[in-house]
Formats: structure tokens, C-alpha cells, sequence
């Protein structure tokens, strides 16, 4: 499938996987440092949406 692809698309879809991955592993910090155990829930929910977001983009590049 990702010999369709353009080499921009292909570099915007490594960039976007890549903020995915930064803004779990940012969630997660902040979930870590957080006492609210609603807002830490929260948080790490976001997280692992963002995890999985990332490793279905990653599916995709196959």
C-alpha cells in the first residue's frame, strides 16, 4: 500500500505519527505528576487514544 504513496504524503505521515507519539508520551508525564484521580484517568485515556492512533497509522505504512 505505501508504494502509492508520495514522497510528501510519506513525510507528512511520518510527521503525524510522530506528534502522536509526542503528545502520548506528554499525556503520560502529566498523568504521572497528577493527584486528581479524575483528571489522571483522563489523561492517561488520552494517552493510549494517542498510542493507538499512532500504531494504526503505523499499520498502515505496513
Amino acid at each position: 500500500m505505501s508504494n502509492s504513496l508520495t514522497e510528501l504524503e510519506l513525510e507528512n505521515l511520518r510527521h503525524i505519527i510522530g506528534g502522536h507519539s509526542t503528545i502520548s508520551n506528554k499525556l503520560e508525564a502529566y498523568a504521572k505528576n497528577c493527584s486528581d484521580p479524575e483528571l489522571k484517568a483522563l489523561l492517561q485515556r488520552d494517552a493510549q487514544s494517542a498510542q493507538q492512533s499512532r500504531q494504526q497509522l503505523l499499520n498502515f505504512l505496513g
